[in-house]
């Protein structure tokens, strides 16, 4: 990675009684995420992940001679470019040295393009997930510890194949995550000998959505894809198809997984299934044992949060430096082979060894293997809608 000239609000947080021998003792990480918006009701626990590792880290003693990690949350309403950009903007004057966001493919590319380049400063999104993030002029300052959607394009169509769908129809958010969603199981689907019927744009915000599925049902497929915001167009999408008989059940990417949607639409849900980025196994059940009773560690997108500040800690850590343009080019190596696996509950030992000089490969809560340009090789949890709620069927 380039070291560049840092604008002058991000260049601040590089003086002072801040740092002491190129030590911070206080490391500020923003979690800029959508705490109101379409997918509010999955933030809690996205900012729990990532503060979770935090005081894990702040607790341990060992980062960069005893620096105390502060959180400092602020939103993104997951659709509004104006608001994300306005507040990763007093973030960065607010002194931070990493940000955790954002969290639509959107907001977190409208916050990489006119907050984070022209600062310098280093990006992990925990679920942005457009396809167009990977290939972006990014300055090698970002990167995500959630999939692109167009390996969950095959995932889904793997998952439609094997349950027997051969047509469906598709609506999809009108944005640059829901386009570039449908593209990829559009593309996917059809290589795989499934036809899409229909492709269909819906506005979020709506009241009524009888038209939209009127033209969906008119095109006909064995079950609805719904490519939107549990919270918002997506449920309306569903709820309307439900009152006016045009589908019973429905395919169900990530963006629609969450406990808000059988909650909010009832038993009529059950039967619906669908993907979420995620991974069973030996890092997920230690993050959950970690975390206990304080939040649901298995929320989509919570593990990716806590893998994502964990990233941030030990390429800080590795680098010896706060400074994003230092710990940057860190991050690939402490997230990859070779080195010693760190599981969530372990940050203490990641940091330890780092500091005597040794190597870690980082593995988490989400089974993290960062490529290419700096994202998740990705696995998904399989849900399927039983008794009204979410469970995990398997994984791909």
């Amino acid at each position: 990675m380039k070291k560049f000239l840092m604008a002058t609000a991000a260049t601040a947080l590089m003086s002072g009684a801040a740092f002491a021998g190129g030590h911070a003792k206080e490391v500020k990480l923003g979690i800029l995420i959508g705490f109101t918006g379409p997918i509010e009701s999955l933030a809690p626990a996205m900012a729990a992940g990532a503060e979770l590792a935090m005081k894990e880290a702040t607790d341990s003693g060992l980062l960069l001679d005893s620096a105390t990690v502060v959180p400092i949350r602020a939103d993104t309403n997951c659709i509004d470019n104006g608001l994300a950009t306005s507040n990763a903007e007093r973030l960065i004057s607010e002194g931070i040295n990493g940000l955790i966001g954002g969290d639509c493919s959107g907001v977190t590319g409208a916050i990489l393009q006119n907050v984070a380049i022209p600062n310098g400063m280093v990006m992990i999104s925990p679920s942005a997930t457009s396809p167009g993030l990977t290939t972006v002029e990014d300055n090698d300052l970002f990167f995500r510890t959630a999939p692109s959607d167009a390996r969950e394009g095959e995932v889904m169509a793997d998952v439609l194949k094997d349950r027997g769908i051969t047509s469906i129809a598709l609506t999809y958010t009108n944005n640059d995550y829901g386009k570039g969603l449908a593209d990829a199981i559009t593309t996917a689907f059809e290589a795989a000998g499934g036809e899409v019927t229909i492709s269909a744009a819906h506005e979020d915000g709506k009241g009524d959505y009888s038209a939209e599925v009127g033209a969906l049902a008119s095109a006909g497929g064995d079950l609805l894809v719904v490519a939107g915001y549990l919270d918002q167009g997506g449920l309306g999408i569903i709820q309307s198809s439900l009152d006016s008989g045009a589908y019973d059940t429905f395919g169900l990417p990530g963006g629609m997984i969450g406990d808000s949607l059988p909650a909010n639409v009832g038993a009529d849900l059950n039967g619906s299934f669908g993907q979420i980025a995620g991974s069973g196994g030996e890092g997920i059940e230690r993050l959950t044992a970690l975390a206990g009773d304080a939040f649901d560690a298995t929320s989509p997108y919570s593990p990716e949060s806590y893998d994502a500040a964990a990233l941030f800690m030990f390429a800080m850590q590795a680098a010896n430096s706060t400074d994003p343009a230092d710990y940057g080019p860190k991050i690939m190596d402490v997230a990859n082979a070779p080195g010693e696996k760190i599981y969530p509950g372990e940050l203490a030992k990641g940091l330890q060894i780092l500091k005597d000089g040794g190597e870690i490969d980082y593995v988490g809560g989400s089974a993290v293997e960062l490529i290419g340009p700096g994202e998740s090789a990705g696995s998904y949890r399989e849900i399927e809608v039983k008794d009204g709620k979410n469970e995990t069927v398997g994984f791909r």
